[in-house]
């Protein structure tokens, strides 16, 4: 694959190449998910690392990646 786009980019040499899959992210998409219903709740699940997405219902929603 990485010759492919050596040869697509137009690369004399693969180390040119390489620099640009760096910018590639590989991260899984797979999240654990927790929901807050008061302010305590929500504050600490932002000290644990979750990340706020949205709102439903009356409730936080939060995600983190596995």
């Amino acid at each position: 694959m990485v010759l492919y786009v050596k040869q697509l980019l137009g690369h004399k040499r693969i180390e040119a190449t390489l620099i640009y899959t760096q910018l590639i992210n590989f991260e899984s998409d797979d999240y654990h998910v927790k929901v807050s219903s008061t302010l305590e709740e929500a504050c600490e699940l932002i000290e644990a690392g979750f990340e706020y997405v949205t709102d439903m219902e009356d409730k936080k929603i939060f995600r983190k990646r596995k």
